[in-house]
């Protein structure tokens, strides 16, 4: 569990954008006694930010660590949150083909001498809800945690999700490892009802979607 100032040093690094859910969050409510136990505490209670933002005043004042002020706080923030949702959602993309993802993120991985993995979230239309960081390293389905992958997704209510990575070399065939994960996203994500559609590798001027190359998928679809 990341302290308040692992957070902050993150937001110092990488913007808020890098943040998740979590740590979002634990800033909320980076008053109480211990933030990042409250806030895990209410994603672990309420699933999501829609139920916590649904949930009355009462119930969320009575939990320990949060009491009338901080309520009123979280449940301001998320309900400018959804504003600004709703107001957006005609300016987000939709993700069509693996040309269009991308378009929409090959400029991050622009110089980018690590590996990170991205993952593009989804509505029922395939628009982009968000696009978060859930990994940084080499990728290996013995390192990266599924449920960590999906975790986002989850709490987010997506529909379906798109995962990109890079490969610093610049060459973005499919390594061994690279269908390995995938196959094994895949099949967690058909557990937990989340359509894993594509896993894109970007290199240095050329890039591979895995579903199109039949890596990791069962057929193209």
């Amino acid at each position: 569990m990341q302290s308040l100032s692992d957070i902050l040093h993150k937001i110092e690094q990488s913007g808020f954008g890098a943040l998740n859910t979590l740590e979002l969050l634990t800033l909320l409510v980076s008053d109480s006694q211990d933030p990042a136990k409250v806030a895990s505490y209410l994603l672990t209670r309420f699933q999501n930010l829609y139920e916590i933002e649904q949930a009355p005043l009462e119930t969320l004042t009575n939990i320990s660590g949060i009491g009338k002020s901080r309520a009123l706080r979280l449940k301001a923030a998320l309900a400018l949150g959804r504003i600004a949702q709703s107001q957006s959602v005609a300016e987000r993309p939709i993700i069509k083909r693996p040309s269009d993802v991308v378009k929409l993120i090959q400029q991050h991985f622009l110089n980018m001498h690590q590996e990170q993995l991205l993952a593009i979230l989804l509505d029922t239309h395939n628009r982009v809800i968000d696009i978060e960081i859930l990994y940084i390293g080499s990728l290996n389905a013995t390192v990266v945690r599924m449920a960590e992958v999906l975790r986002s997704a989850i709490i987010r209510n997506s529909a379906g999700m798109i995962l990109v990575h890079n490969h610093p070399s610049g060459k973005a065939e499919p390594s061994i490892e690279d269908i390995q994960f995938t196959q094994d996203i895949v099949i967690a994500g058909q557990l937990m009802d989340i359509a894993i559609l594509d896993h894109v590798i970007i290199g240095n001027g050329e890039w591979v979607s895995m579903r199109e190359r039949g890596l990791g998928f069962q057929s193209n679809i």
